[in-house]
């Protein structure tokens, strides 16, 4: 099967009068129909770089791109618009356009120079708007949308292309939580849909995670690590990208926390999501939650009416997690 996309001994970066700035070298990527590609990594270590190169906004350094099993130098302009869509992070500034009109812009690489709309254009836009769940706004002033609207009818005007290939640059970044889940799903439900391959960059750590088939993680040394999230998450290379003197990453949860225990260890008596609650007012204020009740300076017990603490011989309750983290923080004060 060939791929959506390969890279051989790719290298990205920026050239200046002088030299070539390599940010990474050695890439050697593949991307399948079907296959959603969550980019990771920090700040600045060349997500947005690798992802401009790969949709050939700026040129490799050494090695090649295929797209579609062909050079991605060797094709065309048009043909290149026609089987690659590319959605950037930057708000877009469209005045007095309907939505409808937005996402027909991206039957130009069909429809030629006069943009001549065919019974097919009109049923390929028609499509991609209902992919987007943007039908109720096809009439609506572009410029009067919100971000999250905003970016379902970017990616509808990308999809109206018919590409094989989809690239994102942090999609997500202007988004409220419930928006970002949304948008993740709609993309991970295209590329069941349709014969098409998903590459995202993204900083939702969590969320790729849980939705990506295949993760390509960039580790601080200029390492390109790839693989499904479970067998990322196993090999432990997660931490080594993310980890800092503040936070550790906990696989069995595929998250991080803060890193906490200043205050000593305690224990949590109790089951379900009451008893997770309260481990999570303990670690927030300064507490290791710890299994060993023997080595507990703490012990907190959550029930159904609410929670108790037994500690030297002194004994409190309340029928909250506010008045828990409240008693918590007096312990502090009074120590």
């Amino acid at each position: 099967m060939t791929p959506a996309l390969r890279t051989r001994d790719l290298a990205v970066g920026y050239h200046t009068r002088r030299t070539r700035r390599a940010v990474l070298e050695h890439v050697n990527l593949a991307v399948y129909s079907g296959e959603l590609v969550c980019l990771l990594g920090t700040n600045g270590i060349g997500k947005s770089t690798l992802l401009r190169t790969l949709a050939r906004m700026q040129p490799a350094l050494w090695g090649s791109v295929e797209l579609g099993g062909a050079d991605l130098r060797s094709i065309t302009q048009i043909d290149l618009a026609r089987r690659l869509g590319v959605v950037l992070t930057e708000r877009v500034a469209v005045e007095a356009l309907p939505v409808r009109r937005v996402v027909e812009l991206g039957r130009y690489p069909h429809s030629g120079w006069f943009g001549r709309i065919t019974d097919r254009d009109r049923m390929a836009v028609d499509w991609a708007i209902d992919a987007v769940g943007a039908r109720h706004l096809a009439d609506r002033d572009f410029s009067r949308l919100s971000d999250g609207e905003r970016q379902r009818v970017m990616i509808g005007r990308a999809l109206a292309q018919e590409p094989v290939l989809l690239v994102l640059d942090e999609p997500t970044a202007f988004l409220d939580l419930p928006s970002r889940v949304e948008l993740v799903g709609l993309l991970r439900r295209l590329t069941r849909e349709r014969p098409l391959a998903v590459v995202v960059s993204t900083h939702d750590l969590e969320l790729a995670l849980r939705t990506a088939d295949v993760v390509w993680l960039l580790m601080p040394g200029g390492e390109l690590v790839t693989g499904a999230p479970e067998d990322v998450v196993l090999a432990g290379t997660l931490a080594q990208a993310f980890e800092g003197r503040q936070i550790r990453f906990h696989p069995e949860e595929r998250s991080f926390r803060l890193l906490t225990g200043d205050r000593g260890e305690a224990v949590v008596h109790g089951a379900g999501l009451r008893a997770t609650l309260a481990a999570a007012v303990l670690e927030r204020e300064g507490y290791a939650v710890s299994n060993a009740a023997a080595a507990a300076a703490l012990a907190v017990h959550a029930h159904e009416a609410g929670w108790w603490v037994t500690n030297d011989d002194t004994e409190r309750s309340g029928a909250d997690f506010a008045s828990l983290a409240a008693f918590l923080r007096g312990r502090r004060t009074a120590s």
